[in-house]
């Protein structure tokens, strides 16, 4: 391939990871925000903020994968696809048991989540705007972690879980920003 072509391919590649980006920031914070409100118990309303999330990344990775197609393989983020569709999944069985169950699903997630957005983010480093990628994902797999052992705490409520959006959706903002210049072909 030429380095015009694999320019180009880069450059289509960043300018929709970037559209993307600015959608996942956004359904981030709308999503954490609704979730604060409900995170004391598991009505209706937050279980299907829990299950959604999981489906909005699956649905996320479907598009990042069609986009990436021309500047990698995109395996990992097939693999990302199967985890959150079993993470969505599981989070709706879990939900019947209370929320200890959710926080244990929800960490385990998190977990292997994270670390596909860390190895992804590493394997476009050449692409630009990666880092908050790879930062993010290592964050991932730490507040999953924390998910799993904070679902043994006397009253474990699901607030920590919806501050789980937040950082995730900035670290977003930030890629999709640093994102501008590869998308421009610079």
């Amino acid at each position: 391939m030429s380095t015009i072509a694999a320019s180009s391919g880069i450059s289509r590649t960043a300018s929709a990871l970037r559209r993307l980006y600015f959608v996942r920031f956004a359904f981030a914070i709308v999503w954490a925000l609704v979730m604060f409100t409900t995170a004391s118990k598991l009505g209706p309303l937050a279980v299907t903020l829990l299950v959604l999330y999981p489906l909005f990344d699956v649905a996320a990775a479907i598009i990042d994968a069609r986009a990436s197609r021309t500047t990698g393989s995109p395996a990992l983020l097939y693999v990302n696809i199967a985890v959150s569709l079993i993470a969505a999944i599981g989070v709706a069985i879990a939900c019947a048991s209370g929320i200890p169950a959710v926080l244990r699903v929800w960490g385990a997630w998190a977990v292997v989540a994270g670390l596909g957005q860390l190895i992804v983010g590493v394997t476009r480093r050449r692409m630009g705007g990666q880092w908050p990628m790879i930062i993010s994902g290592g964050i991932s797999i730490l507040a999953g972690a924390s998910f799993i052992i904070g679902a043994s705490a006397d009253n474990p409520t699901l607030i920590n879980a919806a501050g789980y959006a937040i950082p995730g959706g900035i670290f977003f903002l930030i890629s999709a920003f640093r994102l501008g210049r590869a998308a421009k072909g610079n």
